[in-house]
């Protein structure tokens, strides 16, 4: 496999942790009690369990060490070499395998005893067989304390591993130490590696990440590398050449013009050629660093002859600022452009190309006669394209009048608005009015209709459907002029009962407490007569009056609803009603309170609910304290 997640590795416990779970585990899980009455075969089964569980959890936590660590034949060459830098290819496989073979010599163990078990003729026989199976697998693993603390060292180490995808678009940065690699990878991505001004700061890889032409491309920070033999080089460098060897990357090569790092530029070009058998292949780009201290141009002849010649090798030299930043974005470019048309050659050359070629068919059309069709432009798009070739101002933006104008500026949309009246642009139309969406009652066909209606109203007006008799008319004028007599009677009789009594109750102008008898007569002195058919009704109206005066005193007996039109506005409220004055209001509300107290209490309680009701009991702190405990549940 390409990649690896060292970091899922299961922690691995020393040898006394080991045996101290497995033999803790053993004990919980398996019965621990023999009664009298068993049988010597169930005695052995007894045994022979806890032999058989103590094997299989030995066998299941050391296979899942040996799953869990990589096998450096499966995974990338890359991540082989590294390991082999780090903890030596070597030590690794013979802890693995010294491992392995404590796993199948406690399955053999385990597996000897039992066939012995089964022949066991006492309690006292099969005890003693599985003390010593035990005591063999614990000694098996004893001798494996070594193993188990290297392995330990070597999951720590892993996890804390950046994690570098082998297969995808790669920059390495390579070259002495302390001139300007790290800073270079602080610069283009968003990683933070430390900085120093002294040399070897970075003994190990770093990885970090940045975007360019919307694809993802991881940026690899080695360790400096000094210009000795492979076999003289340490640790922290041999983890660059591991690098530079099988990652399929752009490589970056890191010099410094101004030689601040403590090396000449012929010793650093010197290591260039040293390791440049490990460029094979790649796309190369070599980075003068440094040029705020030193351009290429102020060095020697002989310096700048040697970057001429990589130049004249067609390798491109830029010059860099990692303080100023002067090159960097195009050290970037450069490298990331080149790394895609090496990508994009190496696929070519394989043979999967050709599975996709098959499959792709350009058709080119036949020209069906020789006459020349000229592609067609509409106007208006010549004209935008003119006007785009044209310095014509352009159209100022809300943007530009905001800059203007500052703190005076001010947000209007309703200026865009396209209405047939411009003057209404500005117009407040509310989108809810009582209770109602206005939307829902915009008709746009409402003039049309208004038009209409008009017509049908003068239609009707001309057929003389709105002329009335005159007959009719005078009717209609007597009926209110008796309404209006009426309405000011009894307008004058709820004035005389304000008169009579000013602090007792007043006659709503609802209801009239009037006699029928009285109504009659008063009715009778007016010029109407009550006692006539015709004039029924106004005795009927009198009966209604009498039941709504009824149904208002059931209600006033009645539960509190919510206050109606017809229900009077000097009312008291009915939690103050029949009380005194303002201390006995008070006193009933509080009485009120505390008969609610518990019935709340109850109804607040739920499943999630947790109320004490009594904090301190009295039967544990009350009288005199004795000797003994305070339980006494």
């Amino acid at each position: 496999m390409a990649l690896y997640n060292f970091k899922k590795i299961m922690v691995v416990p020393t040898a006394k942790e080991f045996i101290d779970i497995t033999l803790s585990k053993t004990q919980r899980k398996t019965p621990t009690v023999i009664h009298k009455h068993y049988q010597i075969h169930r005695i052995r089964h007894f045994y022979m369990r806890k032999v058989k569980f103590t094997q299989q959890n030995y066998h299941d936590r050391l296979a899942q060490i040996l799953s869990d660590f990589p096998k450096l034949d499966d995974i990338h060459p890359f991540y082989a070499d590294l390991m082999n830098v780090l903890y030596d290819k070597d030590h690794y496989k013979l802890a693995l395998g010294q491992i392995s073979t404590a796993k199948n010599l406690i399955d053999n163990v385990a597996k000897d005893y039992v066939r012995l078990m089964k022949y066991g003729d006492s309690l006292y026989r099969c005890k003693q067989l599985k003390r010593a199976a035990l005591g063999r697998m614990c000694t098996i693993l004893k001798r494996q304390k070594s193993s188990l603390e290297y392995l330990e060292q070597v999951r720590q180490h892993l996890s804390r591993l950046p994690s570098i995808d082998p297969n995808t678009r790669t920059l390495l940065l390579c070259g002495y130490p302390n001139v300007g690699k790290s800073s270079f990878i602080n610069k283009v991505t968003r990683a933070d590696v430390d900085v120093q001004p002294y040399a070897f700061t970075t003994k190990s890889l770093f990885v970090g990440h940045m975007d360019y032409r919307y694809l993802r491309w991881q940026v690899v920070d080695t360790p400096g590398i000094l210009d000795h033999p492979l076999e003289e080089r340490n640790t922290i460098e041999m983890q660059a050449i591991t690098a530079l060897a099988h990652l399929r990357a752009a490589v970056l090569f890191v010099m410094d013009v101004s030689e601040q790092c403590g090396h000449a530029l012929p010793q650093q070009l010197q290591l260039f050629n040293s390791i440049r058998p490990l460029f094979a292949n790649k796309p190369l780009i070599v980075v003068a660093n440094k040029c705020d201290v030193k351009k290429i141009s102020e060095l020697s002849e002989e310096n700048q002859k040697m970057f001429a010649d990589l130049s004249a090798e067609g390798i491109p030299v830029v010059e860099t600022s990692t303080l100023t930043e002067e090159g960097v974005m195009q050290v970037k470019a450069e490298a990331c452009d080149r790394l895609l048309a090496n990508r994009v050659e190496t696929k070519m050359k394989g043979k999967k190309v050709h599975d996709v070629l098959n499959r792709l068919h350009l058709a080119l059309p036949t020209r069906r006669d020789e006459k020349e069709r000229p592609p067609f432009i509409p106007e208006g798009a010549l004209t935008r394209r003119k006007a785009m070739e044209v310095d014509t101002p352009k159209r100022r933006t809300e943007r530009d009048l905001e800059l203007e104008q500052g703190d005076d500026y001010f947000l209007d949309l309703q200026k865009y608005w396209d209405l047939m009246n411009a003057d209404e642009k500005h117009d407040k139309i509310p989108e809810v009015w009582e209770g109602h969406n206005i939307a829902d009652y915009i008709d746009p066909d409402i003039m049309r209709k208004l038009e209409e209606l008009e017509k049908e109203e003068e239609l009707k007006e001309r057929a003389g459907e709105y002329d009335s008799d005159d007959s009719e008319d005078e009717e209609m004028q007597e009926i209110r002029l008796l309404a209006n007599q009426i309405r000011d009677r009894k307008q004058l009789l709820v004035l005389e009962s304000k008169e009579k009594d000013v602090h007792g109750p007043r006659m709503p102008r609802t209801a009239s407490k009037v006699d029928r008898k009285q109504l009659e007569g008063q009715m009778g002195d007016l010029g109407l007569d009550m006692s006539n058919k015709d004039n029924s009704h106004y005795a009927q109206q009198a009966r209604r009056s009498r039941s709504v005066t009824r149904k208002r005193k059931r209600e006033v007996s009645a539960p509190p609803t919510s206050r109606t039109r017809s229900q009077s506005a000097s009312r008291p409220p009915r939690d103050q009603s029949g009380l005194r004055d303002a201390k006995m209001v008070r006193k009933a509300k509080r009485m009120m309170k505390s008969s609610q107290r518990g019935m709340n209490r109850q109804g607040k309680k739920g499943e999630a609910d947790r109320h004490v009701f009594d904090l301190k009991p009295k039967h544990l702190l009350a009288g005199k304290r004795k000797a003994g405990t305070a339980d006494h549940r």
